[in-house]
C-alpha cells in the first residue's frame, strides 16, 4: 500500500497525463490542455481570480523554455507554488485564531 506522499506523487503524474497529449505531444500540455486542466482540477482557484488573462499569464510563467507548451517539470512548479501559497494562507489563518 502506497504512503500518503507516494499517493500524492501518483496523483500529480496521473492528472498531468490525463490532460497532456490530446492535441499533440503526449508529454506536454499546450495552452488549451493547460486551460482544461486548470478549469477541471483547480476550479475554485480559477473562480476566485478576477483576471481574464490568468491562464495566459500562468502559461507564460510556467513555460520556462518558451516552447508554448508546459512539460511535467514546469507543471510541478505550478503545483508547488500553489501548495506553498495555500500553506502560507492556512498558517496565517491559524495565527489569527490563536490571537
Amino acid at each position: 500500500m502506497p504512503s500518503q506522499l507516494e499517493g500524492a506523487m501518483d496523483a500529480l503524474i496521473t492528472v498531468f497525463y490525463n490532460y497532456s497529449g490530446n492535441d499533440g505531444d503526449k508529454y506536454k500540455l499546450n495552452k488549451g490542455e493547460l486551460k482544461q486542466l486548470l478549469n477541471s482540477e483547480l476550479t475554485d482557484f480559477l473562480m476566485s481570480q478576477k483576471d481574464p488573462m490568468l491562464v495566459e499569464k500562468i502559461m507564460n510563467d510556467l513555460d520556462s523554455n518558451k516552447d508554448n507548451e508546459v512539460d511535467f517539470n514546469e507543471f510541478v512548479v505550478l503545483v508547488a507554488a500553489l501548495t506553498v501559497a495555500c500553506n502560507d494562507f492556512f498558517q496565517e489563518q491559524q495565527k489569527k485564531k490563536t490571537k
